[in-house]
């Protein structure tokens, strides 16, 4: 991989990850359609502890006080999202491990990549239209189990597990940008996790200057993506998100037909 692929394919994580666009469908995307050679494993790797320094620069205020609220019990609001997070976790976890290899395997086509991205931002507008009444202090525990169960679905490429943790949030009515929060605090344990189990095989001589690239780009991008996103959620919706997923799933469904 140049390093102008791996600056490109680190734009492309940072911000599918954070964005509702799909990150894996948009790194399937881009070799299929610049004619690249598929990245490996490893530059899997550098692009997930990319978005996973962004997310934890950002939010690193919020994770000591979910920490701290866990463990005094103090703070009994961080401190229940703190066990909802835990809880909306084991989901991903369990399907990862039961079903990685037939993701890896069989759900990367273009086609279905295409059809996710259309299918679920039917899904997102449909849930965007809820009402915005809902904060993090009122979530219950079967809220943080069936948003879990939606990141879950997300492992399958086309999906985005920003933007199916979003609707599963709105559509039980939490406003936009406290779906926001939690999806992203949400990401902080999947993330870690995924690239804790790529790194397993990892050797020294794998770390080149197209992974460094790809750490940093994904990194500088993700924090982007993060800011910008809970920006346009204080005084927009989701519909340009929306928008892009079905005219981008239209355009690879045809190009994959024709």
């Amino acid at each position: 991989m140049t390093i102008w692929q791996a600056v490109i394919m680190g734009i492309i994580q940072g911000l599918g990850e954070f964005l509702p666009i799909s990150s894996s469908g948009h790194l399937i995307l881009a070799p299929w359609l610049f004619n690249w050679e598929v990245p490996g494993l490893t530059f899997d790797i550098a692009l997930h502890l990319g978005t996973l320094l962004a997310v934890i620069f950002y939010f690193w205020k919020d994770w000591i006080r979910l920490f701290q609220a866990a463990l005094t019990g103090r703070d009994q609001e961080n401190r229940k999202i703190f066990w909802f997070l835990v809880v909306a976790s084991i989901p991903a976890v369990v399907v990862g491990l039961l079903f990685n290899d037939m993701i890896e395997n069989v759900l990367r086509s273009p086609i279905i990549v295409g059809i996710m991205l259309i299918v679920f931002a039917v899904f997102l507008y449909l849930a965007d239209r809820s009402q915005q009444i809902r904060r993090l202090d009122t979530m219950t525990l079967q809220d943080s189990l069936l948003i879990g169960i939606a990141q879950a679905i997300a492992l399958i490429p086309g999906v985005s597990r920003s933007g199916i943790t979003m609707t599963a949030a709105r559509a039980f009515s939490f406003t936009r940008e406290e779906a926001a929060r939690f999806s992203f605090l949400l990401s902080t344990p999947v993330i870690l996790g995924a690239a804790i189990m790529g790194m397993r095989n990892l050797t020294p001589g794998e770390v080149n200057l197209s992974f460094v690239t790809g750490i940093l780009v994904s990194c500088i991008v993700g924090l982007f993506s993060i800011s910008v996103l809970l920006k346009i959620l204080k005084r927009y919706s989701f519909k340009v998100f929306v928008g892009y997923r079905i005219i981008l799933g239209a355009i690879i469904i045809f190009l994959y037909a024709f």
